[in-house]
């Protein structure tokens, strides 16, 4: 019986490999499953003898099936490319998947699985000299605290130690954190490559988390719009202002005075994607003086009162201003058009500005690792 189970084994070991499948990039050291076929099917599997019923919850419901040994499965119709978070749901309770690395999204640790995107090698570790990504704790004197932000540092930073570098200073969307943009984004990957291939310059790039930087007593901003998490929609006429300060007050200066950066407003860039790209938006259009490259990523829009004050002085703004960018994807235009709408409202009032579109992707890590691919390369040129 037990030879006769191993040959069973084998025999869908190999089924597997002559069907091309292959466990998934954001699997757990060792794990098999969630298994990636190269037609964007996945096989996810969990042992739970004692569970009636077993579910993968991923954009869409897939029920598993019980075998006798008490080994759920199930296999999904073709997954979207990209990056993706998923849940297990047993007998009614979410929970992650023991096989899957986890990822901050949503305001909670949730699996998560990556679905390649054929012939695309952007955001992939390749052999080009590597930047380092590194975890930097400071005081903040306006939130009171000690925070944390990782920062990318280019691979020449430590060989060539009388070099100094612009900044870009980038922000994660709601649910998220300050290490998103180098876990479920490859920020560092695309970088490497893209000065690997000279598309783009060195730069440092900062990551902080925008949705922490809160003064004492001040309450967490939570949204709603159906993520179950409950709360109300921010008042954009002061949301992120805190964050504003803080970094205008801690962060740039931390970074300038530790990190070899070049100062000014002409070295300087923010871009953030969904909430990021309000917080982005809030922070740069109050501030012109501080910043000469704005990015929005699917961005929040704030109040309308904060593009008035540009659209006033088109030409002064656009004589200011090296860059203004934003994206959206075109499945995610097609049910939220506001990005299209803000292109369009900037063209009409003669604002200069890059608009771009990331081809069947909706409001998720894929539009947004795109985006950086498209948005980089235009910075301090």
């Amino acid at each position: 019986m037990k030879s006769l189970f191993g040959f069973l084994i084998l025999a869908c070991g190999l089924s597997m490999a002559q069907d091309g499948a292959k466990p998934a990039a954001t699997n757990v050291p060792g794990a098999q499953y969630p298994l990636v076929y190269p037609d964007r099917r996945v096989t996810f599997q969990l042992k739970a003898p004692d569970a009636n019923k077993v579910q993968v919850h991923l954009g869409q419901t897939f029920d598993m099936t019980k075998a006798e040994d008490g080994t759920w499965s199930v296999t999904t119709s073709p997954l979207v490319v990209g990056f993706h978070y998923y849940s297990l749901v047993i007998d009614g309770v979410e929970v992650n998947d023991p096989a899957s690395q986890t990822f901050f999204g949503s305001d909670h640790q949730s699996s998560g699985i990556e679905i390649p995107e054929p012939g695309v090698d952007y955001y992939d570790v390749k052999d080009v000299p590597h930047g380092q990504v590194r975890q930097q704790r400071y005081f903040s004197t306006v939130t009171n605290a000690w925070r944390r932000c990782f920062i990318y540092t280019p691979p020449d930073y430590d060989s060539n130690p009388t070099k100094k570098y612009p900044v870009l200073y980038a922000q994660h969307g709601w649910g998220e954190d300050e290490y998103s943009w180098v876990v479920q984004g490859h920020v560092d990957q695309i970088m490497d490559n893209l000065i690997a291939a000279k598309k783009a310059k060195p730069m440092i790039v900062v990551m902080e988390n925008h949705l922490t930087a809160l003064k004492p007593g001040e309450p967490r901003l939570q949204l709603g719009g159906g993520r179950g998490r409950g709360g109300t929609r921010p008042d954009f006429t002061n949301y992120g202002a805190t964050y504003t300060e803080m970094m205008l007050k801690d962060l740039i200066p931390m970074v300038e005075k530790n990190y070899r950066a070049l100062t000014g407003r002409e070295n300087r860039a923010m871009a953030g994607l969904s909430m990021g790209g309000l917080q982005t938006f809030q922070t740069t259009l109050q501030h012109l003086d501080q910043f000469a490259y704005i990015g929005g990523f699917s961005p929040g829009l704030p109040a309308q009162a904060a593009f008035d004050k540009i659209y006033t002085d088109a030409a002064g703004f656009n004589k200011q201003m090296k860059l203004l960018w934003i994206g959206t994807g075109t499945v995610e235009r097609d049910s939220n058009p506001n990005i299209l709408r803000l292109h369009e409202d900037l063209d009409k009032h003669g604002i200069k500005h890059v608009y771009f579109e990331s081809p069947g992707t909706a409001h998720e890590w894929l539009t947004w690792r795109r985006d950086m691919a498209d948005f980089a390369p235009r910075l301090f040129q």
